[in-house]
């Protein structure tokens, strides 16, 4: 136990010194306001909704890399990349999981709008990477089957 507090207590000191250098702002290192109502979402239209949008298009300017089959749904992993100008948001929808929404990342101008995790799939569902770009919705969609013990599913 002793041994955590000290890895917390160094982390939290590097973060305020990085602060205090003017390296990161007060609310990078604390961590944004999230969107709880988003993330408690029960459906793609509501979650789009949840994100401040109507509706999205299909765009072959957003691209999803994942595998088709994924032996463990408790660790699938996920790319996004954009290639539509002016990205501001990718966030990763999966339809058939509890709650859609699964991640939703800010890209900050000037970077490379591109994001890798790994999800957790209760099953075989279609996933769907939300862009945000120059204030417009756009989606592109996937199916990834999860196979249960390796049997298929």
């Amino acid at each position: 136990m002793d041994a955590k507090r000290r890895e917390v207590l160094k982390t939290g000191g590097g973060v305020l010194a990085l602060a205090a250098a003017g390296v990161i702002r007060p609310g990078d290192a604390l961590g944004q306001e999230w969107n709880k109502a988003a993330f408690d979402t029960k459906s793609v239209a509501e979650t789009v909704k949840a994100l401040g949008a109507s509706g999205s298009t299909p765009s072959s300017g957003v691209e999803i890399t994942a595998p088709d089959i994924a032996e463990n749904g408790a660790v699938v992993p996920i790319a996004v990349e954009s290639k539509l100008p002016r990205t501001e948001a990718i966030a990763i929808l999966i339809e058939k999981n509890p709650n859609t929404l699964s991640a939703e990342f800010a890209i900050p101008s000037g970077t490379d709008p591109f994001v890798s995790t790994r999800v957790k799939m209760a099953e075989t569902s279609n996933i769907y990477a939300l862009v945000v770009a120059d204030g417009k919705y756009f989606h592109a969609v996937k199916e990834i089957k999860v196979t249960i013990g390796g049997c298929g599913g």
